[in-house]
């Protein structure tokens, strides 16, 4: 088992995960200078390497892939901001949010509408073993993974396998899963966000394909679409799982513990922190979802206490891509090797 057992919960001088909510309500405010900022200095980049990827189309192929390589880190800001949109925290104004959200979910291939949905049932229902199956990576049980036919623990070993999970499946859920309104299939709301969003990448894709020919759109939209697509599920699914991440059944789980002791505090360098918004401090957001992601520091700058919580490193999250089932006796995500050998 690993040492991050000793910090993966408050100590018990620490405010209580409820407590917590009433601490953090005064972070919640955005400063619209300072939203406005964020995107100018993220979509400004983006547009920019954009352009020079397209100009080095007449210089060298290599060049452009780098310069799409390199912009994918802007898109994933993005992807950010939009997230930050889908939670009212990064304008005052919720209707000026939701139309940024939405044209931003052109650029991410994802539509805002169900985004923010399936989004918001992922806040409303982490760590609860009752509520899976919407928003979130599919976990089983040892006990459920024991009761299962023999193809079927096949497939899901195959679904947790790092080349599928981070190699086949970002490109799976945003070039084709996006496209429908998967889970909320029933309200049209959600078949205008998704179809509206799906015109408008065609419209885009059929200008590039156009003025560009094929090559604009493989070596330059797809590259960095393709790694933003990777970086974002990986942050997504080291943000829950990890060995001591928190999952309870119905009748015990509570919101805010599992907010606060089911997500992670991923400490990155400085630069990929920047790029990615602050999501790393992902223990603080899940308890109060509101704040704008660069007030994420200051909280942390503030309480202290927060940053010993479910800290993990760059080196030690490799680890988590190994980590397949919930333990409920021994409250630890497991390996199948570990599950094997405590069980069979």
């Amino acid at each position: 088992m690993s040492d991050n057992s000793k910090i993966a919960t408050p100590s018990p001088a620490m405010p209580e995960a409820k407590e917590w909510v009433r601490i953090l309500a005064g972070y919640r405010d955005p400063n619209v200078m300072r939203s406005v900022f964020e995107l100018a200095v993220t979509v400004g980049p983006f547009l920019l390497l954009w352009v020079l990827a397209w100009k080095a189309l007449a210089v060298s192929y290599w060049l452009t892939f780098a310069i799409s390589i390199v912009n994918a880190a802007f898109l994933l800001r993005l992807f950010a901001i939009q997230h930050d949109c889908g939670h009212g925290s990064f304008l005052k104004n919720r209707t000026a949010s939701d139309w940024l959200g939405r044209v931003l979910g052109v650029m991410t291939l994802t539509p805002y509408d169900v985004w923010r949905s399936s989004h918001s049932i992922h806040h409303s229902s982490a760590g609860n073993l009752g509520r899976r199956g919407i928003g979130d990576v599919h976990t089983l049980t040892v006990a459920e993974y024991t009761a299962l036919s023999a193809p079927k623990r096949l497939l899901y070993r195959l679904y947790r396998h790092p080349i599928v999970l981070f190699g086949f499946g970002p490109g799976y859920l945003f070039f084709l899963q996006n496209r429908l309104p998967l889970g909320l299939m029933a309200r049209a709301k959600y078949w205008v966000s998704a179809m509206s969003t799906n015109a408008a990448i065609l419209i885009i894709l059929g200008l590039i394909w156009h003025f560009g020919g094929a090559v604009a759109v493989f070596l330059i939209f797809l590259p960095s679409t393709l790694l933003a697509a990777t970086a974002g599920v990986w942050l997504f699914y080291v943000q829950h799982q990890f060995e001591t991440t928190h999952w309870s059944f119905e009748e015990d789980w509570q919101v805010h513990e599992a907010a606060l002791e089911g997500s992670s505090y991923y400490v990155l360098p400085p630069v990929l922190q920047w790029l990615s918004a602050n999501i790393g401090i992902h223990h603080v957001h899940h308890l109060y979802a509101r704040i704008p992601f660069y007030r994420l520091p200051e909280v942390l700058k503030d309480h202290a206490e927060l940053s010993q919580i479910n800290r993990m490193t760059i080196r030690e999250s490799l680890r988590s891509a190994q980590l397949h089932l919930w333990d409920s006796k021994t409250k630890r995500l497991l390996s199948f090797t570990q599950a094997k050998a405590l069980y069979s």
